[in-house]
């Protein structure tokens, strides 16, 4: 008869990390979680997609995809103030469901991080230089590589410096960004209603925000590119042991910032399809030249030289402030897994003077680094399909997150009806989407037609996005073999208690 192995007992309570607690209010953990997103960024690279998929139902796209991102951020909310750890999906997906999930759902994170920041990069370099009219440098490989590269060395140096620091400096960006969307789509609105915004404008209707007519297919693929224009908001809770009241802002912060968010997308929506028009020649939507940009191309048409200008800056200063506040909570997932020992111990040195884990942050930066110089010598159209291929991994790993919210807290899902709600039927809900959308979407992906590559005749989109996740099954393999603990289910499971400092 075989013998079960026993369960593993409690791990230790795991204390201070080291970061700086208390650095971070309610408004400094939004401006985090909005600067991750880089809504102006992500707008100008995936609203002309939304809409060459679903057409005028844009808008509806932003709403139903923030359904399931609020479910989800409940989760995190519901997580975070149990466990205020800086792992977030890693942390509390080995509780939830032991060492080998958990350690997959932090790789998730950290390979979307890797992705968008190779991009994010480029695009703050090639925006820059379209802002100082040095178009044929935005064009040039070589330059455009080297100030890319450039950025994530710098952004990565201000994330050694310390937290408040970057908190201060995004703040300026956020301002600016959401600053110049909200104004140039008032005007592009009022110049609507006004009839002074051209023959190609059209009067906004209601039924843009309903999904009407629209197949699984359209919907799937639109659903998963709101996805990568939404992600970025968990921010919030991966720097959460350094935010005063650790317990509830963070979680406060996140479902702040999703619904800043989609109310932004709407309104940028409504102004730029009602103010284009869905034409297929000069700026209409569907002109195929426009696909690329809608938003920066909209600056000229609407508010001159000046606003054009503006809106440029306004991208390449979001994908700027992306590129540091991406790097800020991935090294701090790095952070937490090597203080559970799921990775190397240096992984978990933190600055003496800076109080920041420096060496999980220089190694974010350089890993971004890498992929970025290799994805730009195969060619440009790798390295954009590596950003279709983003969501993919962020649905894996809010998956991950909302299944782990119910799973943990099953035990008291019938105690409240609140319980019930915020723990069970909304997390399952929201992971059931992330679930439906990464397995349709893959299929898709998988399709050699779909995105601008294809290896061995199947879409360079997919190899990329499901390449980048296996890729962790080895790297997962080679910190067993290195007999850690946290494996055995000695360093975290689902007794560990996690301590953060009270600071209010």
């Amino acid at each position: 008869m075989a013998v079960s192995e026993p369960l593993p007992a409690a791990a230790p309570p795991v204390g201070d990390k080291g970061l700086r607690a208390g650095s971070l209010g309610l408004v400094g953990n939004v401006v985090i979680g909005l600067s991750a997103v880089a809504p102006a960024y992500s707008l100008a690279a995936t609203l002309g997609f939304v809409v060459a998929q679903v057409g005028d139902k844009s808008p509806a796209m932003f709403v139903l995809a923030f359904i399931p991102m609020l479910l989800i951020a409940f989760a995190y909310r519901e997580l975070g103030q149990d466990t205020p750890d800086c792992g977030t999906t890693f942390t509390w997906g080995t509780k939830a469901f032991g060492p080998w999930i958990g350690w997959m759902g932090g790789w998730g994170l950290a390979v979307s991080a890797i992705i968008v920041l190779a991009n994010v990069a480029e695009v703050a370099a090639v925006y820059l230089f379209k802002f100082l009219t040095l178009d044929s440098l935005a064009d040039d490989t070589i330059v455009k590589v080297g100030v890319g590269s450039f950025f994530i060395i710098a952004m990565t140096w201000v994330s050694i410096r310390g937290i408040v620091i970057s908190e201060r400096m995004q703040s300026v960006l956020i301002a600016v960004q959401f600053g110049v969307l909200i104004v140039a789509s008032i005007i592009a609105l009022i110049k609507v209603a006004s009839d002074h915004a051209g023959p190609q404008a059209i009067t906004p209707q209601w039924d843009w925000l309903w999904p009407s007519g629209l197949s699984s297919s359209q919907i799937a693929a639109a659903i998963i590119l709101c996805i990568f224009i939404y992600w970025g908001w968990d921010a919030c809770l991966a720097v959460g042991e350094e935010t005063k009241d650790s317990a509830r802002t963070p979680g406060r912060a996140a479902v702040l910032t999703t619904l800043i968010l989609v109310f932004t997308y709407v309104l940028v929506a409504y102004a730029i399809q009602s103010f284009a028009g869905f034409g297929d020649k000069g700026i209409g939507l569907n002109n195929p030249d426009n696909t690329d940009d809608v938003l920066t191309i909209l600056g000229k048409p609407v508010g001159g030289v000046i606003l054009s200008s503006l809106l440029l800056l306004t991208v390449s200063i979001s994908a700027l402030s992306s590129t540091q506040s991406t790097i800020l909570p991935t090294a701090r997932g790095t952070l937490s897994m090597a203080v559970y020992e799921a990775l190397p111990r240096r992984f978990a040195s933190i600055h003496p003077r800076y109080m920041t884990p420096a060496f999980g942050t220089a190694v974010m930066g350089a890993s971004a680094l890498f992929f970025y110089l290799v994805l730009s010598l195969v060619s440009s159209n790798t390295l954009g399909d590596s950003v279709a291929s983003l969501g993919l991994a962020v649905a894996f790993y809010y998956g991950i997150t909302a299944y782990s919210c119910v799973w943990y807290f099953r035990r008291t899902l019938f105690t409240s009806v609140r319980h019930f709600f915020m723990r069970g039927l909304f997390p399952l809900v929201g992971a059931g989407v992330m679930t439906w959308a990464f397995v349709k979407s893959a299929i898709d992906m998988s399709k050699p037609d779909y995105g601008s590559t294809s290896f061995g005749g199947v879409g360079g989109v997919f190899v990329l996005g499901v390449g980048m996740l296996v890729l962790g099954v080895p790297l997962m393999l080679l910190c067993v073999a290195g007999g850690r603990d946290f494996f055995r289910g000695r360093t975290l499971n689902a007794s560990t208690e996690v301590k953060v400092p009270d600071v209010y």
